[in-house]
């Protein structure tokens, strides 16, 4: 693999939190993490702030987006979200775990007809298994039945979790939040691990936010996680 290739890999295995909400404030930050980022996190706060046109400047300038709107509602209701969501051509979207099997379902079924709709790949659809936030993760072991037998793509989950996901559902993508690095301060995560750790661990995307983007040098800070990122998969 090329020098630019491995840097591509890299990227791809990392999402950057955009909790802002302000569009411009948002660009600012994407383009000063860029080359070492390749997944924008489009949340709750940005998405209210700015609607489809978060998703849409992110994709302007070359990241894949994950929306991460976290659906839990009534199948019908979720299956019409994840259809119209869908046809933004998003890399990833996300839904509650613990809205159950038949809601889970209805949400890969909008996924797909909303990518269908729109002529665009089906984004991967995420279940939420129990928020990094959450000490208590006993349901884990349910939602993520409940993500697999739905059909759902991946979960997301904590770096703790990840080695139990790929021994009984392999093919399943995993996207982890509580990423810190070493010294940084962990705030309202209870489950975190760091850059290194996470990917030795197994897990496929680290979801990365406050560690670099509250930084007192936020290149600084995006280049170090990129590059324990890049020698943990050697």
């Amino acid at each position: 693999m090329t020098e630019a290739g491995r840097d591509r890999a890299v990227r791809d295995r990392l999402a950057l939190v955009l909790d802002i909400d302000d569009l411009d404030a948002a660009t600012r930050l994407a383009r000063q993490v860029q080359p070492w980022f390749g997944v924008a996190k489009v949340g709750w706060e940005l998405w209210s702030a700015a609607g489809n046109a978060a998703v849409e400047r992110m994709q302007d300038l070359g990241f894949t987006v994950f929306l991460d709107v976290k659906l839990h509602d009534i199948p019908t209701t979720v299956r019409q979200a994840a259809r119209v969501l869908s046809r933004l051509g998003l890399g990833f979207v996300n839904a509650h775990a613990a809205g159950g099997e038949a809601m889970l379902r209805a949400f890969v079924e909008g996924a797909q007809l909303g990518a269908d709709d729109a002529n665009v790949a089906v984004p991967v659809t995420l279940a939420v298994t129990v928020l990094t936030s959450d000490v208590d993760a006993s349901a884990f072991d349910d939602r993520l039945r409940v993500a697999a037998a739905a059909g759902c793509g991946g979960v997301v989950c904590s770096a703790y979790e990840v080695a139990t996901v790929a021994a009984r559902h392999p093919a399943m993508v995993t996207m982890v939040p509580g990423i810190r690095l070493a010294g940084s301060d962990a705030n309202d995560q209870a489950r975190v691990m760091t850059p290194g750790a996470a990917i030795a661990a197994g897990s496929d995307v680290l979801v990365v936010g406050r560690t670099v983007t509250h930084a007192t040098d936020v290149v600084a800070a995006a280049e170090q996680v990129h590059a324990e990122v890049r020698a943990a998969l050697g």
